[in-house]
């Protein structure tokens, strides 16, 4: 496997989390265009993925079924399912704010006490910057969702989804040296894909055939998928496990611009203002990966 440099590693999760960042809005429309339900779509996007990604590595590492690829596969289904299902019962905002506010938080602790990774200084005010920038973004609306009324249920799963996506992160990062990561990657959607299969027939598993949804579903198997699991988990052979769940946050903003292009979202003045204070932590944090 080639080595990746700390720079690269950061530039790879940097576009992992800008490819992560469209796949709400695809699946999204995939929820309008292909009758499909969460599940449906999350079965869908680790199938074509996999596929995907086989056809890249062809001549490179297969996939076996190791601990690894079972822990790592489970993780996926369940991160997956426990945050839409979060959103469910407690709305897109606040399912979000903890989720991504809680999986960097919760990697760190599991980075530092599982894995012996001491964070930083620039990691630290990294990760306070850009909690804050997640707060500013969407705090205005999981405020209003939380007046409403938010179901304690909703905050349960979406700290579950969070569990399970650090505990995803962790595991990757321990075993980074089993095995080539695209392999790594394939294994755990197969893995995941099994998972959610029984749920997804029952859910209805089958799209709307066309155009629009056939466009959609290759789209989110391939580039929020295939293209960026397999640079996070190349990320994760150079980088600590923290580093790589702070520059994910990128996600959000990439998400709140598709929002605001696609379906005619607004954003506030302090939501704009958390925008740039989370780009600027994972600029500086991307910058000195290597101090991180």
């Amino acid at each position: 496997m080639t080595h990746v440099s700390a720079r690269r590693g950061a530039l790879y999760v940097s576009v992992a989390a800008t490819a992560w960042g469209t796949g709400g809005a695809a699946g999204s429309l995939l929820f309008q265009t292909g009758g499909l339900g969460p599940v449906g779509v999350s079965l869908w996007r680790y199938v074509i993925g996999a596929a995907f990604l086989v056809l890249l590595i062809r001549s490179a590492s297969r996939p076996a079924l190791t601990g690894r690829t079972l822990v790592v596969g489970a993780g996926m289904a369940a991160y997956q399912t426990a945050y839409f299902a979060a959103i469910a019962h407690s709305g897109v905002a606040v399912a979000t704010v903890v989720t991504m506010g809680a999986t960097p938080i919760v990697t760190a602790l599991g980075s530092r006490f599982l894995l012996k990774e001491r964070l930083g200084r620039t990691a630290l005010l990294a990760l306070a910057a850009a909690l804050a920038g997640l707060v500013l973004l969407t705090g205005e609306t999981a405020l209003s969702a939380q007046a409403a009324g938010t179901p304690v249920l909703g905050v349960l799963l979406a700290l579950t989804s969070a569990a399970g996506y650090a505990g995803v992160t962790l595991v990757s990062r321990r075993h980074r040296d089993d095995g080539g990561p695209e392999a790594a990657a394939i294994g755990g959607f197969v893995v995941a894909a099994l998972c959610l299969a029984p749920f997804a027939l029952a859910e209805g598993v089958l799209p709307e055939v066309s155009w629009t949804s056939a466009t959609l579903l290759v789209y989110l198997g391939a580039v929020p998928t295939a293209l960026a699991y397999g640079l996070f988990f190349r990320a994760l052979t150079a980088l600590r496990a923290t580093t790589v769940s702070i520059i994910s946050l990128g996600e959000a903003v990439g998400a709140a611009l598709l929002g605001v292009a696609l379906f005619g979202e607004r954003l506030t003045p302090l939501a704009w203002a958390g925008c740039v204070l989370l780009l600027a932590a994972v600029a500086v944090l991307a910058a000195r990966a290597d101090a991180a």
